[in-house]
């Protein structure tokens, strides 16, 4: 008798590209019906995937009997509907990040989390990549020792980005749409923060593309234990050749060891307790991970972490980050914006509690 595979639906079909492919390449997932407001984009994925059994009604996913996990790829702003509908209808959730964009949503959805016992899962695609994977396996057993600083950074030459008509809207902000991966990885290893400091620009090639809001960030954070943290993120400039740097990169830092994961190069460098320099490259995996043109779409991250959550269902255990650990990054990534406006540090639970939310 084969692995069971749960039915999974998919609403939001531009990123939802990604989650498509990954679906249709798990063994623990059934691709079932796929949704987008928009019917070209429907049919596009039809041909693209040879997958057609698709609706223009969220409605239809909601009350399909059948299915087990509804993926949800649609705006940002559309998140705390979306998923609470889906929590609603008794079907479990994946989130794309960020998981909300307004924290007046975050209590009902806690609550809902709770009274249904469904799992909610972030997507928060970069904690699943393999280098990062590797990192964390590596910290849980205790090759680094204990924990001293960590450091993560996103920078990237978007300029392309900008040729979206949505990225130059007065709403789009590259702290939530870039910035939040090396921030999860700030909230992977000190969950526990107290408040957050930042510095951040528009830059003349940001100014130049349409931008309307920062896209040159550098932040301090402070964890409530007393350790600190950096992040920075740069958009609309060149990047180094990957021989010598990386887009990504999580940088842990501790009392008897270093480790340093790097994203889209799948790289993994590791000075562990005995001393040992080790470097690790999955190159073999690259068809795995990027799968379309360029290096826009990651799907290979993406069916990692949706057999992750699909395991998760099936061995009756918890998936993380869920409903409030995504909450807290939107707090952390809210307390960075505020930071950014008024030039000083802005304390994190206040701004929790605010919103009569538990702190971090």
């Amino acid at each position: 008798m084969g692995q069971k595979k749960l039915n999974i639906g998919i609403l939001g079909l531009g990123e939802g590209r990604s989650a498509m492919s990954a679906a249709l390449n798990s063994p623990l997932l059934n691709l079932l019906l796929v949704c987008d407001l928009n019917e070209d984009m429907c049919r596009r994925r039809a041909e693209e995937f040879g997958f057609h059994a698709y609706t223009t009604k969220y409605e239809d996913l909601l009350n399909h009997a059948d299915l087990d996990i509804i993926a949800i790829y649609t705006p940002d702003h559309l998140h705390a509907k979306h998923v609470k509908q889906a929590l609603e209808a008794g079907k479990h959730v994946i989130c794309t990040k960020p998981f909300i964009d307004d924290l007046a949503d975050a209590a009902g959805l806690l609550e809902l989390g709770r009274k249904t016992g469904l799992r909610c899962f972030v997507g928060q695609s970069s904690r699943f990549f393999e280098p990062m994977r590797k990192q964390r396996q590596d910290f849980e057993k205790g090759a680094i020792g204990d924990l001293i600083t960590i450091e993560a950074y996103y920078h990237a030459d978007h300029r392309w980005f900008l040729e979206k008509p949505w990225a130059l809207e007065s709403s789009f902000k590259w702290l939530y749409g870039g910035l939040s991966h090396p921030v999860d990885f700030i909230r992977w290893y000190l969950p526990h923060l107290e408040s957050v400091m930042g510095y951040g620009m528009l830059s003349s090639n940001g100014r130049a593309g349409g931008l309307h809001h920062e896209d040159t960030m550098h932040f301090i954070f402070k964890s409530k234990d007393g350790r600190v943290a950096r992040v920075s993120g740069c958009y609309t400039g060149p990047v180094q050749p990957v021989v010598r740097d990386s887009e990504m990169s999580c940088i842990l830092r501790g009392t008897m060891g270093c480790s340093q994961g790097d994203y889209m190069d799948l790289r993994y460098a590791i000075t562990n307790k005995e001393g040992e320099e080790i470097v690790q490259t999955w190159e073999h995996k690259l068809k795995h991970y990027f799968r379309f043109e360029g290096k826009s779409h990651h799907a290979g991250e993406y069916q990692n972490y949706m057999e992750y959550v699909a395991e998760a269902i099936l061995s009756d255990k918890p998936a993380y980050p869920d409903i409030r650990e995504g909450i807290g990054t939107v707090a952390v990534l809210q307390a960075m914006d505020m930071s950014l406006k008024t030039g000083q540090p802005v304390m994190i639970d206040p701004l929790l509690e605010g919103f009569g939310l538990p702190s971090l």
